[in-house]
Formats: C-alpha cells, structure tokens, sequence
C-alpha cells in the first residue's frame, strides 16, 4: 500500500531515449548498480549497444528527474531486457513495474512474441521479475565474478507476450 501511495504522489512520465541520454543512463546506473558486481557499463559499451539495430530505451523522469530505466534489444520475434534500473531513493515507488509495463507494451506492439533477461543468481531482483511472470529457462555456471572473486551463476528468464499485451 506504501508503495502505491509513493507512485499517486509523483508524477512519473515514462519516454523513449537515444544516445543523447547515454548521461542519463550512467548517472542511473552509477547510483542503482553495486559496484561489487561491476554491472553498470561503461559509456562506450553503452554507445555501442545503442548504436545497434532494434534498441529500445525508455526513460522514467519523476519531478523533471530521471530515476528509471530500461534497455531492450529485438530481434525479429524476440526481444531481451539488456538493463533495468531505477535510482535507489525511487525504489519500491513501482517505477520498475511501470518501466516493465511499457517495455512488454512495446514489444507486444512490434510482434515480440518473447521477452528474455539474465540475471546473477544472487540478485535480489529475481524475485521482481519472476513477480512479472518471467520464469527460469537457464543457467550458465559461474558466469559472474564479484569483486571478492566468487563466481555466481546467470539465470536466464523468459516471458510471453501476448499480443495487445501491457504488462
């Protein structure tokens, strides 16, 4: 119920990016990311990734402030959620459900019939997207190292979507 009260305060806009808002999305990552898992990428990664075909960025702003975001690739009838994140004082607002809705609205709207992520097994953001029907499909053993040198294994996701899908 908290959290629902926190979003009906905010007005969240959700809008569509580019390499323009590469800034954006490392101040996001640099803040929402732990940097014992070096997952945030650098911005030349990001620009590379971005400069590919079927990329889809979309920017949550709270208050004229980015908070949120997310990165998608498709291709054909499949699409992967690259990165998602969303600013650590915004968290538990449903931002992240917000940005979830609009990527699987997107993809529904291009024909993806499959929307697929990875994660390190020990993220705690499993049980949000598992939350968002996204269910196991893969493993891949000892894929992240952390910076205390522990591998940690990559889960693989995936979830339908359904045609006129929103969420």
């Amino acid at each position: 119920a908290g959290a629902r009260r926190l979003m009906a305060s905010i007005s969240l806009t959700l809008r569509g990016g580019d390499a323009r808002d590469a800034g954006i999305v490392e101040q996001v990552m640099a803040a929402a990311f732990d940097p014992q898992w070096g997952e945030a990428w650098t911005r030349a990664q990001l620009l590379g990734v971005m400069a590919m075909p079927g990329i889809h960025l979309l920017i949550a702003e709270a208050g004229g402030e980015a908070v949120g975001f997310a990165l998608t690739r498709s291709v054909m009838d499949e699409a992967e959620l690259l990165l998602l994140g969303v600013a650590p004082d915004h968290r538990r607002s449903g931002i992240a459900s917000a940005l979830i809705r609009m990527v699987v609205a997107d993809c529904a709207a291009r024909g993806v019939v499959t929307l697929h992520l990875e994660v390190r097994s020990n993220n705690p953001a499993v049980r949000f997207y598992t939350a968002h029907r996204f269910a196991k499909c893969g493993e891949r053993r000892n894929y992240y190292k952390g910076a205390d040198g522990q591998h940690y294994d990559a889960h693989t996701y995936a979830r339908p979507i359904e045609a006129g899908a929103i969420g």
